[in-house]
């Protein structure tokens, strides 16, 4: 759980949202509708973003599970939580997590600046009502032009680099 092993029982109809939140509360990981429509549950499970509303804690039985709270360094924020809140794409915040969640793969992979529509197919799992998504798309934006301008100019064109 967040980078740290945890042994836990777990009752075989509990959802992982409910265990995140009311076990170990970690109430960053949201319950908006319980049925896996609007995202504000998504959580990575072994790298990959799922929505915990939808599945059972014992299917992520050793697992590697992060929320919001295991995202970051040093306890501050992401490239990504820093260019959503210069562009205003965290409005109320009750969403964000989960955005930041889902959007995670789409910044870390992002070799050119994404487009608005490639960015807003990334989002259709995750609703937001404050937002209209113009500033979330944004900030996607300019985080992964961070990104890349981050990265080594070798490594930002896929070429390996020697040691000697």
């Amino acid at each position: 759980m967040n980078g740290a092993p945890r042994d836990m029982d777990a009752d075989p109809g509990e959802l992982l949202v409910e265990r995140l939140r009311d076990g170990l509360g970690l109430t960053g990981t949201k319950v908006g509708c319980d049925t896996g429509q609007c995202g504000a549950c998504v959580v990575r499970l072994n790298g990959r973003s799922v929505k915990s509303c939808l599945l059972l804690t014992v299917q992520a039985a050793g697992s590697e599970v992060t929320t919001i709270e295991g995202v970051g360094s040093d306890g501050g924020p992401t490239a990504l939580q820093e260019a959503l809140r210069a562009e205003h794409g965290t409005q109320c915040g009750f969403c964000t997590p989960g955005m930041v969640m889902a959007l995670g793969d789409l910044v870390d992979g992002a070799d050119t600046e994404p487009a608005e529509g490639e960015i807003r197919e990334w989002l259709t799992g995750n609703l937001c009502r404050c937002t209209g998504y113009h500033g979330v798309v944004r900030g996607v934006q300019r985080a992964c032009a961070g990104a890349r301008a981050a990265r080594p100019a070798d490594a930002a064109r896929g070429e390996g680099v020697s040691a000697s």
